[in-house]
């Protein structure tokens, strides 16, 4: 089957988007869960930046009080850019539009409480993903399916990491215990034991990934260079070790899992706090990446087995956060997605590609081991073509 997996991170970056063809058993056999049955047969990948106006645009709706109109048309103009990646995708790698049977589009998320919080006088756990899943499908002629998180949330899960169910089918090896660690806007990690069973893997958001190295960076060049590339600017600064250890105090990074994390933690507020000291940018932008690191390294060691590290997202890029983990995490050989043929930027798009496949063949496809849902449950909601 060939699905569209799209997906559009925290970090705000843009959209991936990747064409899958899945092979696999077909419904109706509960056991396939303990026995994957899945196998990516092949894959193309395309990613475009979000135009800038676009970006600024969906950062302004994010974690914020917003007016509700502005939240209705980007949810409409997402639906459309997500179809013209689509299309871009498909004119560019020469697969024919009319060949893909089926598309995964995780949204944008611009808001989400994986805890619940009171409101109204209830304790209510919430998410917000953008990106109009009829538009999509009208403009394509695909059926979609999209907002994934919300149905685990509903039977008591956090709604992430829902990556974790993609590792699993990817990584799991009979002898091997790995870890897959995804480095996006949130960092999370996804432990695997030697021959897991879905109920056996443990995965958890570790805390910020790129999104505060890239919010500093933005905020330090005036708005003309989103991220570090190649981590320059945290090789010429200097790591405040007095500022990370009062980081690293953070009550979340010794919370048992599942647990999750997002813009709320780590967004303009968390950007003033570190402002605040007084510090130079390229030391506060080379303590931000050591607080990637070192958050990275304290889940593992405190929550998993360790075993063989398995990189993947836009921090793979960078060599001074991949340094940092070589130096924190000196026992577990390290790798990344891109050493088992999966492009590390493709991979969150790919997992929205497979999640699809398992709702549209009725197959829960979430870890309740992972989110801490009650149960398993189907993901996501199909609209039709």
């Amino acid at each position: 089957m060939r699905i569209a997996g799209i997906m559009s991170g925290t970090s705000l970056d843009g959209i991936d988007v990747a064409i899958v063809d899945i092979e696999g058993k077909r419904p109706g056999r509960r056991a396939e869960r303990a026995s994957p049955g899945r196998r990516i047969a092949g894959y193309v990948f395309h990613s475009r930046p979000y135009p800038e106006r676009v970006r600024k645009a969906i950062l302004g709706v994010s974690n914020c009080a917003t007016h509700t109109g502005e939240i209705s048309r980007l949810n409409f103009l997402l639906g459309e850019l997500y179809a013209e990646r689509v299309r871009e995708t498909c004119r560019l790698r020469r697969i024919p539009l009319g060949s893909i049977e089926l598309i995964g589009c995780h949204g944008q998320t611009i808001f989400h409480q994986g805890q619940g919080a009171r409101f109204l006088g209830r304790p209510i756990a919430s998410t917000l993903q953008i990106g109009e899943a009829a538009v999509l499908a009208e403009r394509t002629g695909i059926p979609v399916i999209s907002d994934f998180r919300t149905r685990d949330m509903a039977a008591g899960g956090k709604g992430a990491p829902l990556v974790a169910f993609t590792d699993y089918l990817l990584f799991t090896h009979p002898t091997r215990s790995r870890v897959a660690v995804n480095i996006g806007g949130i960092a999370n990690v996804h432990g695997i034991p030697a021959g897991a069973r879905p109920e056996d893997v443990i995965a958890f958001d570790t805390g910020p990934g790129n999104m505060v190295i890239d919010a500093l960076m933005r905020e330090s060049s005036g708005g003309r260079r989103a991220f570090d590339r190649d981590g320059r600017v945290a090789a010429r600064g200097k790591v405040d070790r007095a500022l990370l250890d009062e980081l690293l105090r953070d009550p979340y990074y010794r919370q048992r899992p599942p647990k999750t994390a997002g813009r709320e933690q780590y967004g303009s507020g968390f950007i003033e706090r570190l402002k605040a000291t007084g510090l130079a940018m390229p030391d506060l932008i080379a303590t931000a990446t050591a607080l990637t690191a070192a958050t990275i390294a304290l889940g593992i060691r405190k929550f998993l087995k360790g075993g063989e590290l398995i990189a993947a997202g836009g921090g793979v890029h960078n060599p001074q956060i991949m340094a940092h983990l070589a130096a924190l995490l000196p026992d577990m050989a390290m790798a990344t997605t891109a050493d088992f043929g999966i492009d590390p930027d493709a991979k969150e798009a790919i997992a929205f590609a497979l999640l699809a496949y398992e709702t549209w063949h009725r197959r829960p496809a979430n870890l309740p081991s992972a989110t801490g849902a009650r149960r398993p449950v189907i993901l996501g909601k199909i609209t039709w073509a």
